[in-house]
């Protein structure tokens, strides 16, 4: 049975859930005191809800085998030694971004600039820049790539906002991802200090799952239903009603315009309309954000009858997380 671990609670345990079901993945929880559910559409996958800060380290030791997360998280626990790599990188929701945030009195203080100078001056008074964070390794590395040299980072569990008024941190690191919260606790962000920008994230123990046939087979299942689903976001269908003599003179008319051509050409198939004339219902797969350019085409090709359909699902001749999985890429 391949384990896909996914928050328990928090911020991201209802738009993971919503996002599975989606993709024709419904998660079927019986009693929300258990910590284990099924996907009836895929019966060799059971869900594992755990804290969504254990996930990363739960799929790296092999407690689970899969796991939905925030990159963020996945980031900040990894390693260049890890098992776990990201199969699919955005699946749409979690957008957050991990930012400084500062005393909005200090006035002086209005980009990472700013900051790299402030820490000086802090060493020059024989102390560093406390930063309260729950993201130390990321924090760091963004540090001192920004020139800050000189800063002590403060882990932190609890609630970050708090610290600089508390007085046991100077500022702060934290994910956000509206900014609404620093600023009712009278903290900014900066020019230039945006750490990282994270969205929801599938993580895999890639290495594990091959070892284990079944696993494998189940695994490829889920990928590749995700995979075809956000396929699908970006695209759109189009079927319009042409006439004309012949379904090669219809091809040749569609495929004259880049945008009637749709992705890889039309599908054309024989109207049998009631006054007998030659019509051809033509039905092609355009990017969703050339919909009203495409239409205004068709219609200048004397077009009728246009309908457009979201497709569920678009399967690729194959997925680039399936071949990341078996180790191909």
């Amino acid at each position: 049975m391949l384990r896909l671990a996914v928050s328990s609670s928090g911020a991201l345990h209802e738009p993971t859930l919503s996002f599975l079901d989606k993709c024709g993945l419904s998660v079927s929880r019986t009693d929300v005191r258990k910590y284990t559910a099924e996907i009836p559409n895929l019966p060799n996958v059971t869900i594992h809800f755990q804290r969504g800060s254990d996930i990363p380290q739960n799929v790296e030791s092999g407690n689970s085998d899969m796991g939905i997360v925030g990159e963020d998280r996945f980031i900040e626990s990894s390693n260049e030694n890890s098992d776990t790599e990201i199969l699919i990188n955005n699946l749409g929701f979690g957008q957050a971004e991990l930012l400084i945030g500062i005393p909005d009195s200090w006035v002086d203080i209005s980009t990472i600039a700013d900051l790299a100078d402030l820490s000086i001056d802090f060493r020059e008074n024989k102390t560093d820049l406390r930063i309260a964070t729950k993201y130390p390794k990321s924090v760091e590395n963004f540090l001192l790539k920004s020139g800050i040299n000189h800063f002590s980072i403060i882990p932190s569990n609890g609630t970050l906002e708090i610290a600089p008024t508390m007085g046991y941190a100077d500022l702060i690191a934290d994910i956000s991802s509206t900014g609404t919260t620093l600023r009712s606790n009278r903290l900014k962000t900066i020019q230039g200090g945006t750490i990282m920008k994270s969205s929801c994230c599938l993580i895999s123990n890639s290495s594990m799952i091959r070892s284990d046939k079944k696993k494998l087979q189940a695994a490829i299942g889920l990928i590749e239903t995700i995979d075809a689903h956000l396929n699908a976001s970006t695209f759109l269908s189009v079927t319009a009603n042409l006439k004309g003599d012949s379904p090669n003179s219809i091809a040749e008319l569609v495929l004259s315009e880049k945008l009637t051509a749709g992705i890889q050409g039309p599908t054309i198939s024989q109207v049998y309309s009631k006054d007998s004339s030659c019509w051809y219902a033509v039905t092609v797969i355009i990017k969703k954000n050339e919909l009203l350019p495409a239409l205004q085409r068709f219609r200048k090709l004397n077009a009728s009858s246009l309908s457009v359909t979201k497709p569920y699902y678009i399967f690729q001749n194959k997925s680039n997380a399936v071949e990341k999985l078996l180790g191909n890429s």
